[in-house]
């Protein structure tokens, strides 16, 4: 049989009876609907809670120098260029204390620095800490060379310099017995608070001024999380090859921990909910086709006496099955899709929709049609035409 003549023949049963269909096809509508939802809501839900971990700097390093040798053992100067040359690090930047005090005016006791630590720092910091600018602006190629500094969020607040106004001159501090405009002021960075206490002037500018002997004391290194611990295992060896004991590097942050933590967890209770729910629209549509059968035992009789196969029997309904069976799949998919989008919008968070979720619904519902259209179907091919016309 022609496979359009086999379609045409299979949508009768849901031309004749639409109601009964709709409400059957509504079960596969659900259970599928129910599978988006329950894996394209938590992995939408996941991605935002990653990416505000990931913002947290979970792939970022820390080395100094140790402390508890006399004298104290110093970072070499060209230890952020040979600390890139490793494969996986994607960024590094580094600071330097220059041992300075820092002052509001210079009519504040000169041995009063409030607490804070002045800071030179890379033009390419903020990028490798996540540090964002709340007001100004970062240092530049050109202003890292002039008498300018940025402040960290706690810095701002101690100095009384928590704004500044676009259009008037920048705000002074004094730094030792130099005056340095204030150029811009940090948020809050949660895995580098130091930087929140910090002063941070410009590297070349901190040479010029603060007489800076230009080793690092803090290298922050960013690089692929897969190999973060690939790295930080060399990362000793590749700054002081011949007293790597004297490099301290920090181990993977605890927010690394609960990101990976998070990546393994999955929803299991959620998916043996929609399965649940398939299970029972695919059983509505078995029952819709036993039903199907029973009452059109007559028009399968006629069928039969005019020369119809057992197997053209048993394609018709197992097509009417399928047909019933993709339609809800294809509205349950399309139903799912838009809660989905719907409530990642409502939350603010990143659209994430398993490509093999929406793909399963229509392939599930293929299979349910099948398998719930086996039955009804050999039923049907097995009424000889005298019996199908006797209970007419």
């Amino acid at each position: 049989m022609n496979p359009l003549d086999l379609l045409s023949l299979g949508l009768i049963g849901l031309r004749t009876r639409p109601g009964r269909a709709i409400l059957s096809g509504l079960g596969i509508a659900i259970g599928i609907a129910t599978m988006i939802v329950v894996t394209g809501i938590p992995a939408s839900s996941q991605a935002a809670l990653l990416d505000r971990l990931t913002a947290l700097g979970t792939n970022t390093l820390q080395v100094t120098a140790l402390t508890n040798q006399d004298p104290p053992p110093r970072l070499p100067e060209e230890s952020v260029g040979m600390v890139s040359r490793i494969g996986p690090v994607t960024g590094v930047s580094a600071v330097a204390n220059t041992h300075s005090l820092v002052r509001r005016n210079d009519r504040t006791a000169p041995d009063d620095g409030g607490g804070l630590t002045v800071l030179a720092a890379r033009t390419d910091l903020p990028g490798v800490i996540n540090a964002r600018i709340h007001q100004g602006r970062w240092l530049t190629a050109a202003t890292a060379n002039f008498p300018t500094v940025v402040l960290g969020s706690v810095a701002s607040e101690r100095l009384g310099i928590t704004e500044l106004p676009a259009g008037r001159q920048a705000p002074l501090v004094m730094i030792g017995e130099s005056w340095f405009s204030v150029v811009g002021i940090l948020e809050t960075t949660p895995l580098s608070p130091d930087i929140d206490r910090s002063v941070l002037v410009g590297w070349e500018a901190a040479r010029a001024e603060l007489d800076f002997d230009g080793h690092p004391t803090v290298i922050y290194v960013r690089a692929e999380e897969s190999q973060l611990e690939a790295v930080r295992d060399v990362l000793a060896a590749t700054i002081s090859p011949e007293r790597p004991g004297q490099v301290a590097v920090t181990r993977p942050s605890d927010a690394l921990a609960a990101k990976r933590a998070t990546e393994s967890s999955f929803s299991v209770l959620f998916l043996a909910l929609a399965g649940v729910a398939l299970i029972v629209g695919g059983i509505g549509v078995a029952n819709t086709m036993v039903v199907s059968v029973l009452e059109r035992r007559s028009e399968i009789g006629l069928r039969r006496a005019l020369g119809a196969t057992r197997g053209q029997i048993r394609g018709q309904f197992l097509t009417e099955s399928v047909v019933l069976a993709v339609a809800g799949g294809v509205a349950g998919t399309l139903l799912g899709l838009a809660a989905t989008v719907g409530y990642a919008y409502w939350q603010r968070w990143p659209l994430v929709v398993p490509a093999e979720s929406a793909g399963a619904g229509v392939a599930g519902a293929v299979v349910i049609g099948v398998l719930a259209g086996v039955y009804p179907c050999v039923r049907a091919a097995r009424l000889t035409p005298t019996q199908a016309l006797a209970t007419t």
